[in-house]
Parts: structure tokens; C-alpha cells; sequence
């Protein structure tokens, strides 16, 4: 640590030049020869080796391509390169977004009353807490009719409008915890600038009767403030006044002047912090969709979860910490065999919204090539997250897991528990997520194909013509982890340990997981060009920009000749 500023100090050797990282080389030199069938025919406690529980999860490593000499390679190289020291510094509320000068202090806000946490020397948990009281008993008051609008009709719907942040934590935990809801409240989420997602949400609600929830910390985020400006206007359209605004929305954000002069009254105001990032901020008040949908118990339970994977991460050694084994396991196939992509397959519907968190999650935070120190990474870094639920996803990119040219590797999430109780789907559900799971490793042999295919009355050329079509590699890796069930406090333990995964490979590779300066170059150049489409003077550009340009330009015209820009 550096005392001068409270900031971490950067390894002095780089990734490539740790002990681990060379004696992990010749490791998988010889790894990358050997089955995962043999690694378990050679031990038949791989299973109890090789997995773990934490924070009611249950996690199986055992199908990867490692034994345990590796695991201890990848130990010694978190500690090597500092990971226990990063994490305590981050709980310590050090300036650890070294680009930006700010504590990282999500895991603040699942924390409950008596726990202190520092940002610079500041406890932060009475402003948490307090802000946290007002959101579930204004969500409380809008669940049991208390908050009406301004006819004295109470809320049927609610329509979250953000973007990043703050739509995919709140939309992806609404979506799995759609079993736990009750009562009249129906959540809608609207993110895209796109006027059609917005249009559809308002066709499908009343103005007297519809709560909105804008979030933004700014107030000033391009698509979300055109978003909140569409929902105003179409709401005075529809029997709503300028007074009445107060009543039918409240926003999420820290810019208490842009708040009021939208028309919010600034107590339905609900702030978070600079130490919050966009992508961690589901627990802060950005969560209000969440508590308004499964109510203030549910919430608090989300938080709980969520506590405890953080209990574990701080308090287990490296060797058993399982977002420590998740981030090592990761990094080893990103390095040592170039696996470029992940794939996230959730056994669960309501979990279909859970990949394209995980995206921005992963991809926003350590999707860069440059390191702490300003210098480049010199190893790739973040894969590509994807991913779909099973078992829709067995009937589409399955093949290519299976025999594509490219081994994946696959993180299998498996709830045992849903509400839905219709009988069947559930075994069958969970029979596909094991099967899946097992098939990637053993694959089947040619000898296993002949053997199938002559069973079945073929033979000759026909039988010839089959077998290489028929056969599967195997040895394709995956880790699998076991929810007891999809409860706020199982959701809230998954997604903190995705979070501390993401830490961890942060700190591994070196670069900083909780600034995303990646995204704004794109953003600056958008409002120039609205600008430009919007009549202004146009710049100097490429070709293509400007043929781009001129064919915007002329489809803006025929729409606004028709009434419809």
C-alpha cells in the first residue's frame, strides 16, 4: 500500500515474470495432453477435491483441465500478484479506482446496522442505511396502496427507466425473483433510446395509475434523460399535470437540481455514492424495482446473501475461496489455452436475463489492455461472456460447444428448488444440466460410434459415411454451480460472487475493474453526429461516416415529412 495516497502499489514484476506464471506454463504443457477422463480414472475423489461450498452455493471445479498441483500454481500466483492485500484494501474503502480517485464500496450496502466502513476515513454505513430505510418504506408504501397517484389510484405498474447499471442488475434480479412476487405490481424495464421499447411499455399502462423510476446518478445520461423526457410528456398527454408529476415519478440519482427541475420532489429523491459503480449498484437504490416487485423482507434477504459470499471471500485462504478458484480457473484458460469466449448457461428461465449482466459485469470491468500503471497488459485479457438458458440453448449453439473448432468453456448454474410446481420439468431440467455437463468431458470415441451405429443395423459405407459426424472430442471443461434454490438470498450470493470473480481477475491481470473509460469515446461522437442530424453544420469525416451521414440524414427527412421523427 502506498501510504503517501492510500492507493495500491502495483507488483513490481509484471504477470509473465512471476515464479507461477512460468512454473503454470510447464504445467500446461502437460495438461494440455492429458483427458479430463484420465484426470479422473486417476483419482476417484476428484469430486470431493474439487468442489465447494460458500455462501449456500455448492461449486464443482472438477471438470476442468487441472490437477491439483495446478490449483496450487494458480494459489501461489494470487498471492504473488496481491490478491489478499487488493481485497482488503478495497473493504477498507482505499481510493482503489486508482483513474478516478474513489473507494469501491459496493459491498457496503449489503451490510447491516453495526458494521463500520470506511470511504477516506468517512463511515459511510449511517448515510446507507438511512437511505436504504427511506427506499424499502417508500417501496412498502407503493406495494400496500399507501403511495397513490394523483387521482388516488393506487400503482399497478412501475416502468424503471435507465440504462446499463441501472437496468440490467434491477431487470435480471426482477426477472429471477419473478416466483417470489406477490401482490398487483407489475415491473417494466425500458433502457433502449429506441423510441419502439418505450412505446411498447406505454401502450400497456395507465397514466393515473403507473409509477416511474428514473435512474440515473447524473440525471444528465443521454438515453435515459430522453427516455424520462418522453414518459413526462406522454404523461401530461394523458390526463397528468405539471403538479402531478411528484406523484407518478421518482428518480435515483445524486444531482438534486436536474431532480427538481424535471418535477421531482427531491424527498422522492434516492441518492448513492461515487464509490458505487453502475454495475455494482443493484444492492444501492438502483435496486428499488427490486424492492418493489419482492418487497422489503426480500430485499434485505438479497442483501444478506450477498453478505455472506462477501464473509467468505474476505475470511477463506486463497486455496479454498471460491471466487478466488472461479477468477484462477478463468485466467488459466484465457492465458495457457487461449479460450476467448465464456458461455454462461443458467438451468433456469427465470435466470435468462443473468448472461447479459454477466457481460457488462465482466466485459465493462476488465475489458482493457491497459494496466494500473498505465502501461499495456502484455497477456489477453477479459473473454467474451455469452450465454443462454438451458434447455433452449441445448436446441441452438450446443453444437458448436460439442464439435465446434474452438473448446469453451461453460459455467452451468443449476437451482434445485423453483416454485413453479408442475410436475416433471424440474428432474427433467435438472437431468439435462448434469448430462450436458458430463458429455463435454467424456465426449464419445470412434469406437464408441461404430459400436452405436452397427447396433442400430448400419453397416458398410452408410455406417463410414456417419461415424465422423458422430463422434465428440470431449474434454471441453466446465464448472457448475448448485443454488439451493432461486431465492434473494441464493441470487445475491451468485451475483456477489461473479462480482469478487471479477475483482480477482482484475487484480491477476492488473488492470482496474471499476472505471470503463472504453465507453465513452463512442458517446461524445454520438452527440456530435445529433448534432449534425439534427441540421447542424457537418465536420470532416471518413467516407463512410459521411455516406452514413447522408443516408441518415435523408431518412430523417422522409419521416418527419410523414409526422413520424
Amino acid at each position: 500500500m502506498d501510504s503517501s495516497n492510500g492507493r495500491l502499489q502495483q507488483p513490481t514484476k509484471r504477470l509473465t515474470e512471476t515464479d507461477a506464471w512460468q512454473a503454470l506454463g510447464e504445467r500446461h504443457a502437460v495438461l494440455a495432453a492429458t483427458s479430463l477422463n484420465q484426470l479422473f480414472a486417476d483419482d476417484p475423489r476428484r469430486f470431493e477435491r474439487m468442489s465447494l461450498s460458500a455462501g449456500g452455493l455448492v461449486l464443482d471445479y472438477s471438470k476442468n483441465r487441472l490437477d491439483g498441483t495446478t490449483l496450487s500454481l494458480l494459489t501461489a500466483l494470487a498471492a504473488e500478484r496481491g490478491v489478499d492485500t487488493a481485497r482488503d484494501a478495497m473493504f477498507a474503502g482505499r481510493p482503489i479506482n486508482n483513474t478516478e480517485r474513489r473507494a469501491v464500496l459496493h459491498t457496503a450496502l449489503r451490510q447491516s446496522a453495526g458494521v463500520r466502513h470506511d470511504a477516506n476515513g468517512v463511515d459511510v454505513m449511517p448515510d446507507v442505511l438511512a437511505v436504504r430505510a427511506r427506499m424499502l418504506d417508500f417501496a412498502e408504501a407503493v406495494r400496500d396502496g399507501r403511495w397513490t397517484g394523483h387521482a388516488g389510484d393506487a400503482i399497478t405498474d412501475v416502468v424503471n427507466i435507465g440504462i446499463g447499471g441501472s437496468d440490467l442488475g434491477p431487470c435480471m434480479a426482477c426477472e429471477a425473483l419473478a416466483g417470489r412476487r406477490r401482490g398487483r405490481l407489475t415491473i417494466h424495464f425500458v433502457s433502449n433510446v429506441d423510441g419502439e421499447q418505450l412505446a411498447a411499455v406505454l401502450d400497456r399502462v395507465e397514466a393515473r395509475r403507473t409509477l416511474f423510476v428514473v435512474a440515473s446518478k447524473t440525471f444528465t445520461t443521454l438515453e435515459t434523460m430522453t427516455n424520462a423526457a418522453s414518459a413526462r410528456a406522454w404523461f401530461l398527454a394523458h390526463g397528468g399535470q405539471a403538479a402531478d408529476i411528484a406523484k407518478h415519478f421518482v428518480a435515483v440519482s445524486s444531482n438534486a437540481a436536474r431532480v427538481r427541475e424535471f418535477g421531482i420532489d427531491e424527498a422522492n429523491m434516492f441518492g448513492f455514492w461515487d464509490w458505487v459503480g453502475g454495475r455494482y449498484s443493484m444492492w444501492s437504490s438502483v435496486g428499488l424495482p427490486i424492492a418493489l416487485a419482492i418487497g422489503a423482507e426480500g430485499f434485505r434477504a438479497l442483501l444478506d446473501g450477498a453478505a455472506r459470499m462477501d464473509r467468505h471471500f474476505v475470511e477463506a485462504p486463497l486455496a479454498a475461496n471460491m471466487p478466488v478458484i472461479l477468477a484462477s480457473i478463468g485466467l488459466w484458460y484465457r492465458a495457457f489455452f487461449g479460450t476467448a469466449s465464456v458461455c454462461v448457461v443458467p438451468y433456469a428461465q427465470a435466470l435468462a436475463r443473468l448472461p447479459a449482466y454477466l457481460q457488462q459485469l465482466e466485459m465493462e470491468s476488465n475489458g482493457k489492455s491497459v494496466s494500473c500503471d498505465g502501461r499495456q497488459v502484455g497477456v489477453a485479457t477479459c473473454p467474451v461472456v455469452w450465454g443462454e438458458p438451458g434447455t433452449n440453448a441445448q436446441h441452438s449453439f450446443f453444437q458448436l460447444l460439442h464439435q465446434g473448432s474452438d473448446p469453451i468453456p461453460v459455467d452451468f448454474i443449476m437451482p434445485l428448488e423453483v416454485g413453479h410446481g408442475l410436475p416433471g420439468h424440474q428432474r427433467l431440467l435438472l437431468a439435462n444440466c448434469i448430462a450436458q455437463s458430463k458429455a463435454l468431458m467424456v465426449g464419445k470415441s470412434e469406437a464408441e460410434v461404430r459400436a452405436e451405429l452397427s447396433t442400430a443395423g448400419l453397416a458398410g459405407e452408410a455406417l463410414e459415411l456417419l461415424v465422423p459426424h458422430r463422434v465428440f472430442a470431449g474434454n471441453r471443461p466446465s464448472n457448475t454451480l448448485v443454488l439451493p434454490d432461486l431465492s434473494p438470498a441464493s441470487l445475491g450470493a451468485l451475483i456477489a460472487l461473479y462480482e469478487h470473480k471479477v475483482f480477482v481477475q482484475g487484480v491477476l491481470w492488473g488492470v482496474n475493474s471499476f472505471d470503463q473509460w472504453g465507453v465513452e469515446l463512442g458517446k461524445q461522437l454520438a452527440g456530435r453526429i445529433a448534432a449534425e442530424l439534427d441540421g447542424g453544420a457537418v465536420g470532416p469525416h471518413d467516407a463512410s461516416t459521411r455516406g452514413l451521414l447522408d443516408l441518415a440524414r435523408s431518412g430523417l427527412a422522409r419521416a418527419s415529412s410523414r409526422g413520424a421523427s
